[in-house]
């Protein structure tokens, strides 16, 4: 029995997954999940009482592996800046990723206080894997610094998610080269 309820709960999870893939957070609904799934809707709430507590357990269950992803991309890297650069370009590679997907599918109204704490702190060990790096680049605050570059791999992971004009490679490197080279140019 117990195994049955863990089978049914990853199927949730990965409906869960291809749902927020296909058409973001209004497409997250219990009804889809239970049609996705073949289950009664009221077998869905036996497993999670909220969409929140969908979205909160798809992040706890997909944000260790990609992170783990993030980290064996900067454990290949020699220097500081390729770690750097890998720490960058492996999470806006991740973005087509379904688990990727519902790691930034989360929208703070939707998650109460400690869900919304619990990632942070997921998101505050990944940007502490560039911290050494950073340092070692010479940077005099390289936490801030770690932060700062976070939001500029965001900034690259939206672009490549509201399907810009540009091509997601275009915005890989654009942002690869803002991280390692700021506005200065070519």
């Amino acid at each position: 029995m117990a195994e049955h309820r863990t089978m049914q709960r990853a199927a949730l999870l990965d409906a869960a997954r291809s749902l927020l893939s296909e058409g973001g957070t209004e497409a997250l609904t219990f009804p889809a999940l239970a049609q996705r799934t073949g289950l009664a809707r009221s077998s869905v709430y036996e497993y999670f009482r909220s969409r929140a507590a969908v979205v909160e357990e798809l992040c706890a269950v997909d944000f260790p592996v990609w992170a783990a992803e993030v980290e064996s991309a900067m454990a290949e890297a020699d220097s500081p800046r390729d770690k750097v650069e890998a720490y960058v370009r492996q999470q806006l590679t991740l973005v087509g990723d379904r688990r990727h997907r519902a790691v930034v599918a989360i929208s703070a109204g939707e998650l109460d206080a400690g869900a919304r704490e619990r990632i942070r702190a997921a998101h505050g060990g990944l940007i502490s894997m560039v911290v050494q790096a950073l340092g070692d680049l010479g940077h005099q605050q390289p936490r801030l610094t770690a932060m700062l570059l976070q939001g500029v791999v965001d900034a690259g992971v939206r672009r490549i998610e509201m399907g810009a004009a540009e091509v997601p490679e275009e915005i890989i490197q654009a942002t690869v080269s803002m991280a390692l080279d700021g506005v200065k140019g070519a």
